[in-house]
Parts: C-alpha cells; structure tokens; sequence
C-alpha cells in the first residue's frame, strides 16, 4: 500500500493534488481540476479548509524518493 506524501515535484501550492495523483498513477493535472470543482460546489470554505488540515498533516515526501537510482 503506498502512503500518501505531498509531493515535492508536482506542488502548485503544497504539494497535496500532486501527492494524491502520485498514488492514484495519474497525472496531477485533473485532481486539481476535481478540486477545484469541489472548491467551487461546496461553497469554498469547507474545502479550502480540509486542504489547510491536509497541508498540516501530510507529511511532506522524503528526499530519497526524488533520487534517480
């Protein structure tokens, strides 16, 4: 099972919709687009605030993940 990371190559703002695209093995691109839906359908607040606690709690990914072997 993989572990969710915020991802240190695909970061617009913090790294989470890159992450969340790294264990879904898609491109990050149409996570954000859901996203920003979401944002949009639910009144902006309470997803912005879940990204805030999601930024604050997902670890950020280690550093020996990015190195080519």
């Amino acid at each position: 099972m993989k572990k969710l990371y915020r991802s240190r190559t695909n970061r617009r703002v913090a790294g989470i919709c890159g992450g969340i695209g790294e264990i879904l093995d898609v491109d990050p691109t149409p996570v954000r687009l859901v996203v920003l839906f979401l944002l949009l359908a639910t009144g902006i607040v309470p997803l912005l605030a879940t990204y805030v606690v999601g930024w604050i709690i997902v670890p950020e990914e280690p550093e020996k993940r990015n190195e080519k072997v």
